[in-house]
Parts: C-alpha cells; sequence; structure tokens
C-alpha cells in the first residue's frame, strides 16, 4: 500500500472487512497467519473485559474515574500490532487495547485507574509513553522524541493519538506543523470516536473528515474504518514504513464511543439510542469474530469459553494492587525529571521542613 497515494480530499474511507466479516478488498488484506488473528481477537476481548471490570469496580467506589473504550478496540489493537518492539507509542487516555499490544501488564493499567502513581511507570524497556489526560498535549511530546530518533538514526517511529476534540487544540496543529517541517518519523492516530465528551465531531470543524487537515501540513493523511481491524492493521502498517523512511503520516480511524466518555458523563444527555444502534452492527470485536469464525478457526464454544478466563485474569490483576500503599509525596518530585531541578528541590526541601514542624507541635 502507497500510504501517500491516497488522496482525503475526496473522502474515501479504507476498508478491507465488512460488517458481516467479509473480505470486501483483498487486495488490502494484510498478511497474517490463524494465531496472530487469533491473538488480536483475544486481545480485543481482554479489553473489552478490562472495560467490563472497571467499570463495575468504579461503581463499587473501588477504582476512580475511568475511561471507556467500548467500540473502539479495533483501532487501538490494530494499529497497536503494526508497531516494531523499537518504536514508541505516545497515548492520551483511551487507547487500552494499544496499551495491550505493545505490552503494558493488567495489573500495571488498574493501577493507574485504581490512583497510584505506579501505574505510569513503564519500565525503560517499555517504548510506551504513560497516559496524557491533557488534549494533544503529548503531540509535541511525540515530535520531540521522534526527532530525536531521527538524529540518533535509530529508524524509530513514534505514534501518538488523540481523539477528534484534540484536533482542535493548538498543540496538535504545532506538532503536525513541526513534524513535517522536520521530517520526522511519527503517525499522529485520531481515533474518531465521533464526540469530544458531549460535543459532536460536527462542531469540531467544517472539514468533510480529519484527515484532510494533513494536506495543509504537507504530510500524507488518509481515513480508514476504524471498526475494521484488518483496515487499520493495513494502513498502519504502511503509515509506520513510510514515516520511517519519509516523515509524518496523519490517519483519522472512524469509530465511535459506544459507552460514557468517562464514568463522571451521561452521554444520554447529549445523544439517544437512535444515534447509538446504529454502530452496534459496526462493532469491532463482533465483525472479527464474524470472520474468524466463518473460516473455521473460531467456534461459539471457543467464544463463550473465553469469557470466565479473562474475567478472573482481570480481577486476579486488580487484587493484587487493591489496597496498595498511597504514592509518597516525596515521589511527586522526584520522578518530574531524570535529576529533580533545584527549584523541585526546593519545594521538597520546604515540604519536609513543614513535615518536620508539624511533628515537633504535636
Amino acid at each position: 500500500m502507497q500510504i501517500d497515494k491516497f488522496n482525503p480530499l475526496e473522502d474515501e474511507m479504507i476498508q478491507v472487512m465488512d460488517e458481516k466479516g467479509e473480505i470486501i478488498n483483498p487486495e488490502l488484506m494484510p498478511e497474517l497467519t490463524e494465531e496472530e488473528m487469533l491473538h488480536l481477537y483475544h486481545t480485543m476481548r481482554k479489553a473489552r473485559t478490562i472495560d467490563s471490570v472497571a467499570l463495575s469496580l468504579q461503581r463499587q467506589g473501588r477504582m476512580l474515574t475511568y475511561a471507556s473504550n467500548l467500540g473502539q478496540e479495533g483501532a487501538q489493537v490494530g494499529s497497536g500490532y503494526a508497531l516494531k518492539e523499537t518504536d514508541w507509542a505516545v497515548p492520551a487516555f483511551r487507547e487500552l487495547g494499544m496499551w495491550l499490544i505493545k505490552g503494558w501488564p493488567v495489573e500495571k493499567i488498574l493501577q493507574y485507574w485504581y490512583g497510584s502513581e505506579w501505574g505510569s511507570h513503564m519500565g525503560k524497556e517499555l517504548r510506551l509513553l504513560p497516559i496524557s489526560v491533557p488534549i494533544s498535549s503529548h503531540f509535541q511530546h511525540a515530535a520531540g522524541i521522534a526527532l530525536a530518533s531521527k538524529l540518533r538514526g535509530e529508524k524509530d517511529v513514534t505514534i501518538a493519538y488523540t481523539g477528534d476534540g484534540g484536533t482542535s487544540q493548538g498543540d496538535f496543529h504545532e506538532a503536525l506543523n513541526f513534524a513535517a517541517v522536520f521530517k520526522t518519523p511519527n503517525v499522529f492516530f485520531i481515533q474518531n470516536n465521533q464526540f469530544a465528551i458531549s460535543v459532536p465531531r460536527s462542531k469540531q470543524t467544517a472539514s468533510k473528515n480529519l484527515a484532510m487537515k494533513a494536506i495543509a501540513y504537507g504530510m500524507p493523511g488518509i481515513h480508514v474504518d476504524g471498526n475494521d481491524i484488518f483496515a487499520v492493521l493495513a494502513v498502519t502498517r504502511a503509515a509506520v514504513e513510510y514515516a520511517r523512511e519519509n516523515g509524518p503520516v496523519l490517519i483519522e480511524a472512524h469509530t465511535y464511543r459506544m459507552g460514557a466518555h468517562t464514568t463522571s458523563d451521561d452521554p444520554t444527555k447529549y445523544r439517544t439510542d437512535s444515534d447509538v444502534n446504529p454502530w452496534k452492527a459496526k462493532d469491532p470485536v463482533l465483525r472479527l469474530e464474524n470472520y474468524l469464525m466463518k473460516k473455521g478457526v473460531l467456534t461459539e464454544e471457543d467464544i463463550h469459553a473465553l469469557t470466565e478466563p479473562l474475567e478472573k485474569e482481570v480481577m486476579d490483576a486488580y487484587k493484587s494492587i487493591e489496597f496498595s500503599s498511597d504514592t509518597k509525596v516525596e515521589e511527586i518530585f522526584a520522578y518530574h525529571y531524570e535529576e529533580m531541578t533545584p527549584q523541585l528541590q526546593d519545594q521538597l526541601d520546604e515540604y519536609q521542613a513543614f513535615l518536620k514542624g508539624a511533628e515537633s507541635d504535636v
């Protein structure tokens, strides 16, 4: 696939597999073994299980605010699987499937949403940045990482994720402009789930699609069906290899947020069942299930047999971090930079002096 041959101005959306699990563009079908396909399906199911368990725990008061990924698993798992181990991933806060396929352990994911700073500790081997809640600010980080990789001659690509609402932020435009000028090995991935909290995509931009924004910066842009995991994988693989040699690419994955923005949100206030129901037929998990069943590598029994082990895996992971001690205040100062700045050291000294004074008053 020649990524720079697609014209987003034509508003073409790349598909490989239709909603019934039929391959409609076999020439774009990515090369995958049956074992790989089952691995992708298992990861999508695991992401959906984490969603279900986390939402239940949050409603019980055992987790903090949680951001659901329901309906977006294809965009996340497909794009993440296109990366090499040495490629960097810079997420926002709704990339659960990518985190799993990239290697972030379930217990660490849950630890983050549990409220522990240690949930953001990735280690040196995993080239994955922690969750970024500020919208699109991490795009500039991604451009910087990619420039560093280029200057070092490492041939590593950095992919960064945002939602459709993120394209309205200045950081988004600044990062794309910088990346295009310096031809950094970046893939900028928009999960267009149709809503920025309660604001629909139509209120974000008057453009036909979001992929066409790439043209103004001088980079390829491509629009893909985000609920078609094969199309996402094929497009992202091509984008990653293009970026590795030539410079940045912008991908818009057309998907839908089936659940609430977060557990603090009530989507019934801004959309109706008639808005949501048509997307149930486009479910990325069911679409891949249908394909695998027709191919004879997955059965109804296999599908049902996954449910209990996955739920147990997720709950066991949660129990391993539940009641974990709170983050020590000192750690907040220690892990902002590789070496603590003089300003942070002054603040830490002031905090420790306050503690000593408080203890002496007791």
